[in-house]
């Protein structure tokens, strides 16, 4: 019994050996390494970009009330078409007591003045006529009262205008009726009734009652990396894709390149503008994000390859073509000469033609 477990136990562990052997002796053989293979074709290669960025109206105005107050009522919404004149809201006028009482005081001066001249005037008009004085002293006293007469007037319209805002002579262009400047749309209106508004002067921009903008005269605003700006060029064609209305892409024309980059995320990028041509039958608005496809550049009916087979070395380019395949692959390595490339494929000038069978990426067993 003891003989038959020692001569097993020997046969295990030859089997083991032999196993190991084995196992080594083919693993130590080298693997044969099998690449795709790629055929050169001949098509078309378009180089472009896309910008990303907004619709934006080309001019949007702001309007401000030419007189400091408290709006007392507001006639539009955004959305809601206005022509040049119409009245977008009316403000009431919170007076200065300075202001105020220097015109009161000037009204009661020029009302005492009034009063004098007049008696003065009506004396020589009767002197005048019973001959007591001369022609020269009754004009002269007339034009006296008539200047009385006009500079109360005058007191009268200031202080109108200082207490109500309105001029009593010309009450139809009162400040105190915030009107359209231009025909457009409503794109906000940033105030509510009691809201205090102040007008624009040397030391403030005024208060922004409402926007406005010709929503027919639009433009695509975007940014375009420091090195694509310079194939690019005003008067090119651009294709604008909406987000918002994906299947509607009209067309745009470049009008304005920067000619200042700015710095954003530590690239220089430079600010582009293209007039958008929108189709009667379709409603843009202010704000809409947007990209704007442009052709930079494109070769037809080249040799094309994927870049993918290229070996880069400094600014030389190789490939590796099929010499045989029996008993394993062999390629040879060739200089070729590159042209346009759209990132995917890449044009071939020179060094191979189209018979070419190149080398790809490894074929994983």
């Amino acid at each position: 019994m003891k003989k038959v477990f020692k001569i097993l136990m020997w046969t295990v562990i030859a089997l083991i050996f032999v196993g190991t052997f084995v196992y080594l002796f083919y693993n130590s053989k080298s693997k044969e390494t099998v690449y795709e293979l790629v055929t050169p074709e001949t098509g078309d290669i378009t180089r472009s970009t896309v910008l990303t960025g907004k619709i934006e109206p080309r001019d949007e105005i702001e309007i401000k009330p030419q007189i400091s107050g408290i709006i007392s009522e507001i006639n539009v919404e955004p959305g809601d078409l206005v022509k040049e004149g119409d009245i977008i809201a009316k403000i009431k006028v919170i007076p200065e007591e300075s202001q105020l009482s220097s015109a009161q005081n000037r009204v009661e001066v020029a009302r005492i003045s009034l009063d004098q001249s007049r008696t003065e005037y009506e004396r020589t008009k009767s002197l005048y006529g019973k001959k007591f004085v001369s022609r020269e002293e009754y004009e002269q006293s007339q034009s006296t009262y008539k200047k009385a007469q006009a500079e109360y007037d005058a007191a009268v319209d200031a202080l109108s205008i200082v207490r109500d805002g309105i001029s009593s002579l010309n009450a139809q262009q009162s400040n105190t009726l915030v009107r359209a400047t231009i025909d457009g749309l409503i794109l906000e209106v940033p105030v509510k009734v009691g809201t205090s508004v102040i007008q624009a002067n040397t030391m403030n921009d005024g208060t922004t009652v409402a926007k406005i903008a010709d929503m027919n005269n639009l433009i695509f605003k975007g940014k375009v990396d420091e090195t694509e700006v310079g194939l690019l060029s005003q008067g090119m064609n651009t294709t604008v894709s909406i987000g918002a209305l994906p299947d509607i892409t009209p067309t745009a024309i470049i009008e304005y390149i920067a000619p200042k980059s700015t710095e954003e995320n530590g690239s220089n990028t430079f600010e582009i503008k293209a007039a958008i041509q929108v189709p009667d039958s379709v409603q843009l608005r202010a704000g809409y994000s947007a990209n704007a496809a442009i052709e930079l550049n494109s070769a037809k009916n080249v040799l094309t390859i994927p870049e993918s087979v290229i070996e880069w070395v400094g600014d030389s380019t190789f490939v590796y073509c099929l010499t045989d395949s029996v008993p394993a692959q062999t390629f040879e390595r060739r200089n070729i000469s590159t042209g346009l490339s759209d990132g995917i494929k890449i044009e071939v000038k020179s060094g191979i033609d189209k018979t070419a069978r190149l080398r790809g990426n490894e074929i994983k067993d």
